[in-house]
């Protein structure tokens, strides 16, 4: 057992060595380093994918800036390996802030930032910053897709013949519960207000795969899932995990000639897996976010901050100001692009709020009386999906 302990370790150094945080070659000297831990690999169409080219956009938006990153961060691609472990590998590199992209970084990243009093970090999709459990040298940065959501939401029941929505969801969380109810309230505003048709006709069901993408023996096969889906009579999925297989798979079954769609999420070109068979995607531009932490911690004017940006309704696909945007797909008929246009209309003007009551959690508890609508605590910290809704909340 002790011999297995001590190769346990050595592989885990010797992972932890070849990792190798993929310096970016800085075409001048860089006085300001900045590291970036991705859950995923940072071409995978997705969630990862924009952290990745928002961080490098950064290199040449903020002079004297240099990214140095570390992808696939997770138990299965890399076993043995902790998130210290890295943020020692990266401030060893001259990192002086250290961005965590994904909510299960969370332990990890407290764990770091204690170490490391004099690193700035800053965690997506966390809320340490406003509980207040941590230092001053970590903060939180997350964009608003509940919008974007609702508006995936609304393209699918606008196109939808059968009636019958699937969302192919992660894992099971506040964020994902609020997210995947946000694209429940866009398909049901759609149904029931714009297309006038009974609500008992709307069927939305979420299947779980259990982490934000697939890990073979791990997780259930989002392959499998999306095709049970559309086998089931479903004609759209909605996609919530980081990667492409909900749309790719609609993609296949569009070549062979059935009527099907889906819509991407994370990734503003997401779409062209199988634009014909994509209605849109929701994706985060964090842009605007990543620009105003690293040039705070660069010019030694950090604060810690809980920072949850919006879209900008001007033009929600500006890159320097839209946190959230949303990218018509080529399958999106014009009546639905003029229907998701007044709604996106709406959205901005306040005259539609989706999260306003009368709601009720998924067992018929209250969640809002009538005419009430939900603060940001209740959206943010949302404990079931919404009645209306098939699948599981815990």
């Amino acid at each position: 057992m002790k011999q297995l302990r001590i190769l346990t370790v050595i592989l885990a150094a010797f992972c932890l060595f070849s990792i190798g945080s993929r310096q970016a070659e800085a075409t001048e000297a860089a006085d300001f380093t900045f590291g970036l831990l991705m859950v995923g690999p940072a071409n995978d169409h997705g969630w990862s994918q924009a952290h990745f080219e928002a961080a490098k956009i950064m290199e040449k938006d903020i002079p004297g800036t240099r990214m140095i990153y570390i992808d696939k961060v997770n138990p299965a691609d890399r076993p043995g390996i902790t998130i210290p472990m890295l943020v020692d590998d990266l401030v060893s590199k001259g990192a002086k802030l250290i961005i965590g992209n994904s909510d299960d970084m969370k332990d990890g990243m407290r764990e770091a930032s204690m170490m490391h009093p004099d690193i700035y970090f800053l965690h997506i999709s966390g809320d340490d910053a406003l509980t207040g459990k941590m230092d001053k040298n970590l903060s939180n940065l997350m964009g608003r897709m509940e919008y974007g959501k609702m508006m995936a939401g609304f393209v699918a029941a606008m196109t939808s013949k059968t009636g019958k929505i699937g969302y192919l969801g992660p894992l099971i969380n506040a964020e994902t519960r609020r997210l995947t109810s946000s694209a429940f309230l866009g398909a049901r505003y759609a149904w029931t207000e714009v297309l006038k048709k009974p609500l008992a006709d709307l069927k939305f069901k979420v299947s779980w795969i259990g982490f934000w993408f697939n890990i073979p023996g791990v997780t259930s096969d989002p392959t499998l899932v999306t095709r049970q889906f559309f086998d089931s009579g479903y004609d759209v999925v909605l996609s919530g995990i980081d990667t492409t297989e909900a749309l790719v798979v609609a993609g296949q079954q569009k070549k062979a000639g059935k009527a099907v769609w889906a819509v991407p999420y994370d990734f503003k070109e997401a779409c062209t897996e199988a634009p014909d068979a994509c209605l849109g995607v929701p994706y985060f531009n964090w842009v605007p976010g990543y620009k105003q932490f690293i040039t705070d911690a660069k010019n030694g004017q950090w604060k810690q901050q809980f920072v949850w940006l919006g879209p900008d309704w001007k033009d929600i696909n500006n890159i320097e100001t839209s946190s959230i945007g949303f990218l018509e797909g080529k399958a999106l008929g014009e009546p639905q692009k003029k229907a998701l246009a007044a709604f996106q209309k709406g959205l901005a003007d306040g005259s539609i709020s989706l999260f306003k009551g009368p709601l009720n959690f998924q067992d018929g508890s209250v969640f809002l009386k009538a005419g009430v609508e939900a603060t940001d605590e209740q959206i943010w910290n949302l404990s079931q999906l919404l009645e209306g809704m098939e699948g599981a909340s815990k």
